[in-house]
């Protein structure tokens, strides 16, 4: 009798931790969207024009800034990290609208930082002309950004109204990409 019960046990401890709690839906598919901010506007710009350093010897701690290529490839793997948390997700009825959106804005702005945004990196740190980086970061914020902004929001309006049907305290902070950051 003893054994016939432990499957069972073993088959509901499995499922309750490999079940997502509410917050954790809206964490993935909702807040981690703050990591894109930036994307197709000033901010993306702003990071590019003056990157983050690196650690480069640990014991005399010294940093070198990185380069806008690295800054790319950066941000693409926290994009592809950020997306594949949101696809591991279970679409439920209450997650769908959410998930889809996450998803969506997910599928949009990731070729672009593959491509257009890798170029623009190579642009930078083959020290390109001032007017052709320009061109470039002009074409991708025309491009992009408005189709953005619309993705971008429509992540916020689900998981706003995930976050209030199951009680997840959210501070509204204005941080609409058509602020140009």
């Amino acid at each position: 009798m003893k054994k016939s019960k432990l499957p069972l046990l073993m088959a509901c401890c499995i499922l309750f931790s490999c079940s997502n709690s509410p917050e954790e839906y809206f964490n993935f598919a909702v807040l981690n969207s703050n990591s894109i901010y930036g994307f197709a506007g000033d901010g993306m710009h702003r990071e590019l024009e003056s990157p983050s350093v690196k650690l480069v010897d640990e014991k005399a701690g010294t940093v070198a800034p990185m380069t806008r290529t690295e800054v790319i490839q950066e941000k693409i793997k926290t994009v592809e990290t950020n997306f594949e948390k949101v696809k591991s997700l279970s679409v439920t009825d209450e997650t769908k609208e959410m998930l889809t959106a996450s998803i969506a804005m997910y599928e949009y702005i990731l070729p672009v930082y593959k491509n257009e945004y890798q170029q623009l990196a190579l642009l930078y740190d083959n020290n390109a002309a001032p007017e052709k980086i320009e061109a470039a970061e002009k074409n991708i914020s025309d491009k992009y950004a408005a189709k953005f902004l619309q993705l971008h929001n429509e992540v916020l309006t689900a998981g706003k109204g995930y976050a209030v049907k199951h009680g997840i305290q959210v501070r509204e902070v204005n941080t609409s990409p058509s602020n140009n950051y």
